[in-house]
């Protein structure tokens, strides 16, 4: 079974100043080319006008060839600008909203069984950012957004938790700890895999849980920090993928091959 992280960046370039291929031709390049069975994407749009007001998610899924595939938004609204949390029934895993959207989300070719959502909270406080203009980079303080975990229990036994967590450090280890103890309550060999902000290998380090990559992520033009992870609770034989470069995204895509014998 081969599995992928990817944090797409709402399909742009890392650098603003350089083309980048549409959403779809990207997935395909990168994602579809080594024919991974299952990618967790991460900063999702859902009818943004940044993105063309498209769902993007259903734009990966498709390019991906993965019939199987679950989108949940952890906002209303657009980060960093201006955004709500999502109601109850705007928490629905897999459905159009009438209005923008942005979170992550998880893409199988391999069927789902049952699909699960659990909600993360937010941090009180937030911390300056970097984004990217048209005159390069700037810093912006951002308060820290509602986060969220879809998962997916699969026909082949796994249960696959898709996350990105909070900027904010320490945090972000408050929410993956809470994510883990989330995941004993369900069936499968469980794994976690996402964008989860924490670097040094802490994940692997200060927890029980086995780390099956090891890849520098961030920043993609120049990588130096591993954020991007793709843990197992139990040791699993893994080998590492090697995927074609991207020109879209501030991460690069992790992936490993997942003996099932």
């Amino acid at each position: 079974m081969k599995v992928i992280s990817w944090n797409i960046f709402n399909g742009q370039a890392a650098n603003p100043m350089l083309p980048v291929p549409p959403l779809a031709q990207s997935v395909r390049d990168a994602i579809a080319s080594v024919e991974a069975d299952v990618l967790a994407v991460q900063e999702v749009d859902e009818k943004q006008p940044r993105s063309g007001s498209v769902h993007q998610m259903e734009i990966v899924a498709e390019a991906m060839g993965a019939p199987y595939w679950g989108y949940a938004r952890a906002v209303i609204g657009t980060p960093g600008f201006g955004w709500r949390k999502p109601t109850e029934a705007e928490k629905i895993i897999h459905s159009d909203s009438d209005q923008p959207g942005y979170g992550i989300g998880l893409a199988s070719r391999i069927p789902v069984k049952a699909w699960h959502r659990m909600d993360l909270p937010a941090s009180w406080f937030g911390m300056a950012l970097a984004y990217p203009t048209d005159k390069g980079f700037r810093l912006k303080y951002a308060k820290d957004e509602p986060r969220v975990a879809i998962i997916a229990e699969l026909e082949n036994g796994f249960t696959i938790a898709a996350t990105h967590l909070s900027f904010v450090p320490f945090w972000n280890f408050y929410q993956l700890r809470k994510l883990m103890r989330f995941m004993k309550k369900l069936p499968g060999e469980h794994l976690i895999i996402g964008d989860i902000n924490l670097p040094w290998d802490i994940p692997r380090r200060y927890t029980s849980w086995n780390s099956l990559a090891s890849k520098k992520t961030f920043p993609a033009y120049k990588p130096s920090l591993q954020f991007d992870y793709i843990l197992s609770k139990r040791k699993l034989r893994a080998t590492e993928m090697s995927i074609p470069l991207s020109p879209m995204s501030d991460h690069l895509p992790i992936g490993v091959e997942i003996s099932l014998e």
